[in-house]
């Protein structure tokens, strides 16, 4: 029988040119399951060394700070981060991701963005409040105006207050802010980066910090003429999605480049603020 299932002479050299090759399972290094709810995170301005002397564990990814926001203001404490996962570890190649603990008949998960308020709800209750912790109907609609305007113009300026790129690669590549194309977040529309006399077809845009100063500055005032003297933003009595959208920004324009920051700076309602919930925000985690 071995005979007759043989290889030929032919193919048995050409196949020993790719050996296969097996190797030992890789052990686990710890197999103590976590004992907390661990958030993924990107790296925050100091490194591990640092924490020992800096309290400051918030992550410089507005997206990441966003989360980190949320679960404190939602009353949430003791709660871990890790920032040694890069984005393609993520779910969808992103972060920021929760690793859930085991709790009794409940697994171990790992949870997107869009699964954590899901999670926090189970954790701290509510979740049925129709109006979301606002006031009325039309607060609630307020909120997603100023949202609306967060995640526009207001992160388009500090998207391009970061550090530039290469000169070559800003030609030929789109500005990707939070997985959108910059342009859609603005209103009006930039113009292309082609124009109508260029041989090309229009491709790209055309957007500089400079061309959307302007509409930043109003964007900075109208949400500190909003806070006024308030706790919480549109007057809620309690911090709503809306102030953990409006903490991240205004934490990382404030670490951002002058042009950007000094916006934020001359208004001190909006720069106290910030000082207050960052300090909750802070205590609400630990280095995993």
């Amino acid at each position: 029988m071995a005979s007759v299932l043989s290889l030929p002479e032919p193919l048995q050299r050409f196949l020993s040119k790719f050996p296969l090759h097996t190797y030992s399972p890789i052990q686990v290094i710890s197999k103590c399951p976590s004992q907390k709810p661990t958030l993924w995170i990107a790296p925050p301005r100091t490194t591990a060394v640092d924490q020992a002397f800096n309290s400051d564990i918030l992550s410089t990814d507005v997206e990441c700070l966003k989360w980190q926001a949320y679960i404190a203001l939602r009353g949430l404490t003791n709660i871990a981060v890790r920032w040694d996962i890069s984005p393609e570890g993520g779910i969808d190649g992103r972060l920021p991701c929760l690793h859930t603990p085991v709790f009794g008949d409940a697994s171990s998960e790992l949870l997107a963005p869009r699964s954590i308020p899901g999670w926090v709800n189970g954790q701290v209750g509510g979740g049925n409040d129709p109006l979301n912790g606002y006031s009325d109907e039309i607060l609630k609609d307020e909120s997603h105006a100023w949202v609306s305007l967060l995640e526009g113009v207001v992160h388009a300026a500090l998207t391009l207050s970061e550090p530039p790129r290469p000169a070559l690669s800003q030609l030929f590549l789109t500005a990707i802010a939070g997985g959108r194309a910059l342009a859609t977040t603005l209103s009006p529309p930039p113009a292309p980066l082609t124009g109508l006399s260029s041989v090309l077809p229009p491709y790209g845009a055309n957007i500089t910090l400079s061309s959307i100063q302007g509409q930043y500055a109003e964007a900075i005032t109208s949400l500190s003429e909003r806070l006024g003297t308030d706790h919480w933003f549109l007057g809620s009595e309690n911090p709503t999605a809306l102030d953990a959208l409006a903490f991240a920004y205004l934490h990382c324009l404030l670490y951002s480049m002058d042009s950007t920051r000094i916006e934020v700076t001359r208004r001190v309602n909006l720069v106290a603020w910030e000082r207050r919930v960052r300090t909750q925000v802070e205590a609400a985690f630990t280095v995993a």
